[in-house]
């Protein structure tokens, strides 16, 4: 029999596993909702021109573009443009329509806004395992407040969601753009070479000082900017205490603007107030590739894995880019589809599934009178006509999550249900 798969990159979801990721949702729902934040939805479509206008980053290049109706095709043998050939893209992540939303009902909106977007994004990746081209994002963002209240509601929500999933111990490494800037001009590296600079950086938990260090000098970075950060790398050592600005202070360089250390710190006392301690880490060399950051970015750690489980940061001039004028913005963003196989969600204690297994001859009534009764109830029901192989089908019942049958013959009022094990 011929095998026929998905799209590459692309994944069926059997019942069982549909039915566990949307427990895990709801809890995501739940608990982001309880924090104040309201669900929007946005077209799984923007605007060609929108979507490759520089705040995607590396991800514009992965976007799939649709292409314009009726061209013609002497167009397509002639045209190199990709911009002349299509006029739409299927999102790449939920941020940049988020901001196109905001742009479009701001006056809709209240002066700060608490967005919740759970939706399917896709990028034309090469497909490797645990990399897809269509996957889900978790997203939460706040609109119109500059301060450090904003990112601290995000943190102390997303902890709070990971806590609910039964992945409590997370921490939250936590840097500045500003200051990764103000760190680089202090070492002295020209601002054209910077975000070369910071992609070597972004290496420096895999290949150490000394890679990063061998890395830079090959692109051809300023020797003596390369020699300043290699000796701060050595001489770098892990202060003693909690997230607080002496231990901020102890891990960049003399130089970095004072207002940049007192946002951070604000932010450690905010997420401690609400949830009696702050798992902050403060570190100076978290990058997060995209540039549309301008602020404050963060990533989840956890002491169960090597990766991150999710991650964001303050993005204040994109909502500028579609309205015009500047607008706050901060967003965090849960990796659903790494921390979807880590957690264990039951079913909904009092949830009853059942199955009722039939004779051939049971009147179509009958069984829908039984199943009717049993619906009212709160029950979830599946009708299965008795097979030769009874066993078969039980394993794929409860495989879906059903928890017992009853057997159903002809005039039969009475069910005896027995539990599926």
């Amino acid at each position: 029999m011929a095998t026929v798969n998905p799209p590459r990159g692309m994944r069926d979801f059997l019942p069982a596993d549909k039915a566990r990721r949307e427990r895990v949702l709801s809890v995501i729902r739940e608990r982001y909702r309880a924090h104040g934040f309201d669900e929007i939805e946005t077209p799984v479509m923007e605007e060609y021109g929108r979507l490759h206008a520089g705040m995607g980053g590396d991800n514009e290049k992965l976007a799939f573009n649709i292409m314009k109706r009726g061209i013609s095709a002497d167009a397509l043998a002639t045209t190199t443009d990709p911009a002349d050939l299509a006029d739409l893209g299927l999102r790449y992540d939920l941020t940049v329509p988020l901001s196109r939303f905001y742009a479009s009902h701001r006056g809709e909106l209240s002066g700060v806004f608490r967005a919740v977007q759970i939706a399917p994004v896709w990028r034309a990746e090469r497909p490797q395992k645990g990399r897809y081209r269509q996957f889900m994002q978790c997203d939460i963002d706040i609109m119109g407040d500059a301060s450090s209240r904003a990112e601290a509601e995000l943190i102390s929500a997303t902890l709070d969601v990971l806590d609910a999933l039964g992945l409590s111990g997370a921490s939250v490494r936590i840097n500045d753009r500003r200051a990764l800037d103000a760190l680089l001009d202090v070492f002295g590296f020209p601002e054209a070479e910077r975000p070369g600079v910071l992609i070597t950086i972004d290496k420096l938990d895999k290949i150490g000082p000394t890679g990063v260090a061998a890395e830079l000098r090959e692109r051809g970075a300023a020797d003596a900017a390369v020699g300043a950060l290699e000796a701060f790398l050595a001489g770098l050592e892990a202060p003693a205490g909690s997230f607080g600005p002496e231990q901020i202070r102890a891990l960049l360089p003399e130089g970095i603007p004072g207002e940049i250390v007192d946002h951070l710190v604000g932010v450690g006392e905010a997420v401690s107030a609400a949830r009696g301690d702050a798992p902050l880490v403060f570190d100076p060399f978290l990058v997060r590739g995209m540039g549309y950051y301008t602020g404050t970015i963060f990533e989840i750690a956890h002491p169960d894995v090597t990766y991150s489980l999710g991650g964001g940061g303050r993005y204040d001039g994109m909502i500028g880019r579609f309205l015009g004028q500047d607008v706050p913005a901060v967003g965090f963003s849960i990796g659903f589809e790494r921390i979807v196989d880590l957690v264990a969600i039951a079913e909904a204690e009092g949830a009853r599934a059942v199955v009722l297994v039939h004779d051939k001859d049971v009147p179509v009534a009958e069984l829908l009178a039984h199943k009717a009764r049993l619906v009212s109830d709160g029950a979830r029901v599946r009708l299965e006509r008795r097979p030769r192989n009874l066993k078969g089908v039980l394993e794929r019942a409860q495989a879906d999550g059903y928890t017992s049958f009853a057997t159903v013959a002809a005039g039969q009022h009475d069910l005896d249900f027995k539990p599926l094990r």
